[in-house]
């Protein structure tokens, strides 16, 4: 009999940042979700093998607030545990008031709304429950000098309140990482284990030098002492040919037969140093010597496969290739950009509507202040509905119903990647006759969008247009790798070729700068003009070739 395999990535495509729990015999995991809406997909698995979603913790409009000005925004690194009883999810939303908590008592769901944290600053902020009872949150922030001065970047703890959920005392900077004056500690996580708290953090930036390290203390308030094997977990010293890169934040998750895994991030290689994907989440095991933990014994680095554990079977249920719209609502991997303030899709009679909102496919980039307290609850929504890239190769198809009224009006499948990085085939009206056209969309970024000197310059290339004839269109793009070739026509079986072997290496992470991984689907537009119209789309396949 064939031995069950942990098979990696546990979840290909756009997954950052996971945190995992076990409740008896379930294990539940999520990760970051940006700027997309729902947010925080929520997984469950028996077997650590086979993780099907169950929904999205953050699924209602006053849970989230986010908008489509910037994928890089929104839900960083939430944290999920569970403690007597009930769930409990901690995270930052850079796009909002920051730090807060979500509870539940079924991780399925209603998840409550935010208990926003009053003096928690940093991002990343993660919660530990000690078995007396008590339970502390630890986060990040600039070390603060006696003079008041903020320095490098630290860990901290404080002790919550459960009942009010509010910090109790003064916050205390318990370490600041394995190396001298290292870039970015973060992703902090506390666990017990025989007589000692131990500290997980990510350091490194969460690119190629991304790592993961650990410290331990007898006390759980004290400044914690570095392991000397630190890192625990790293592949930047693999080079950049390594298919494997940008390992680390991870989370630990202990068996109820004692072994201990780890879920990390990391990103598989296209073609190159290329990350299309994204950021997706991985699984090692972890064996304890000498007091400290070792992740993937034996190479020390993430593995395609690993041994299963001895754990119940679970089966998960496959997403179906083809989407026929034929529910009351979208399924669990459809997501917006931004929270849909407006509504503009329906579903009926097997169809998937999208208004034509005003807003842009590319807007002008803008600088986002993070300090700002206060938000505007009504922005303008984006008109997309999309869903993650799980492969490096794959086909997307869908059939559209829709004629433009003007030159301004827009609808048709889209590849996205943040800030404005993005492969548009799209219908549109030139000169009062109906026609597709292939856009590529990059972006030039002077820095971060939070950052003061920020400056964004988009440009939009036509790669190839054509005239059409109106009523329905079926729109095809074939991924191999790096190449995207785009087809059109009425017949799923004949389609002619528009365009062969455009660049997806115009909207890989490392020329975008961001943190996310590549979206595909549907999107309808009126570009700043008021549009009735709209575009019906009967239904939208995904098929992965590896």
């Amino acid at each position: 009999m064939e031995k069950k395999q942990l098979i990696n990535p546990i979840l290909p495509g756009f997954y950052p940042d996971p945190s995992i729990c076990r409740v008896d015999d379930d294990f539940y995991m999520i990760t970051s979700s940006f700027s997309l809406f729902p947010g925080v997909p929520i997984f469950h698995s028996t077997d650590l093998a086979h993780w099907e979603q169950i929904g999205h913790i953050l699924d209602r409009k006053s849970q989230l607030h986010t908008t489509a000005d910037h994928m890089t925004a929104g839900i960083m690194a939430p944290t999920l545990r569970y403690h007597d009883g009930t769930f409990y999810m901690i995270t930052t939303n850079v796009s909002d008031k920051w730090n807060f908590i979500v509870t539940a008592k079924d991780p399925r769901g209603p998840w409550s709304d935010p208990y926003w944290l009053e003096g928690c600053p940093g991002i990343d902020s993660s919660l530990f429950f000690d078995e007396d009872g008590k339970a502390y949150i630890t986060g990040t922030r600039g070390d603060i000098s006696e003079n008041g001065t903020h320095g490098n970047q630290v860990i901290w703890i404080s002790e919550i309140d459960l009942v009010n959920l509010n910090l109790v005392g003064e916050k205390q900077t318990i370490w600041g990482g394995a190396l001298n004056n290292c870039a970015s500690p973060e992703a902090p996580h506390l666990y017990k284990k025989n007589g000692y708290y131990y500290l997980m953090i990510a350091e490194g930036g969460t690119e190629h030098f991304h790592a993961v390290t650990i410290a331990r203390s007898k006390n759980i308030i004290d400044y914690y002492e570095g392991y000397a094997g630190n890192p625990i977990l790293t592949h930047r010293h693999l080079g950049k040919q390594y298919p494997i890169c940008n390992v680390g934040h991870a989370d630990f998750v202990e068996l109820k037969n004692g072994e201990w895994y780890a879920v990390m991030l990391g990103s598989r290689l296209i073609e190159g140093y290329h990350k299309n994907l994204g950021r997706e989440t991985f699984i090692a095991p972890v064996v304890w010597e000498e007091g400290w933990p070792v992740i993937s014994p034996g190479t020390g680095k993430i593995e395609w496969s690993y041994p299963a554990p001895a754990l119940p079977a679970y089966t998960s249920k496959p997403i179906p290739i083809r989407d026929d719209f034929e529910g009351e609502k979208l399924g669990m991997d459809w997501v917006f950009f931004g929270t849909p303030y407006n509504d503009f899709h329906t579903l009926s009679d097997s169809k998937l509507s999208l208004s034509l909102l005003p807003r842009s496919m590319s807007p002008e980039l803008r600088k986002i202040d993070l300090s700002a307290t206060e938000t505007v609850k009504d922005v303008p929504s984006l008109s997309f509905v999309g869903r993650r890239q799980l492969h490096t190769s794959f086909r997307i198809s869908v059939k559209m119903h829709f004629n433009a009224l003007s030159e301004n009006e827009t609808a048709g499948i889209v590849v996205m990647q943040a800030s404005n990085h993005q492969i548009r085939f799209e219908r549109s009206m030139e000169k009062g006759q109906q026609i597709l056209r292939l856009i590529q969309c990059t972006s030039e970024l002077n820095g971060y969008p939070h950052q003061p000197h920020f400056k964004g310059v988009t440009t939009e290339t036509e790669l190839a247009t054509t005239k059409v004839d109106g009523g329905d269109i079926i729109l095809s793009m074939i991924a191999e790798g790096q190449a995207y070739s785009f087809y059109y026509g009425n017949v799923h079986e004949s389609l002619s070729l528009l365009y062969e072997n455009a660049d997806a290496r115009k909207i890989n992470p490392e020329i975008v700068g961001g943190m996310v991984g590549t979206m595909l689907g549907m999107f309808a537009s009126s570009n700043n003009q008021d549009s009735n119209n709209y575009a019906e789309f009967d239904w939208f396949e995904y098929k992965g070739a590896e």
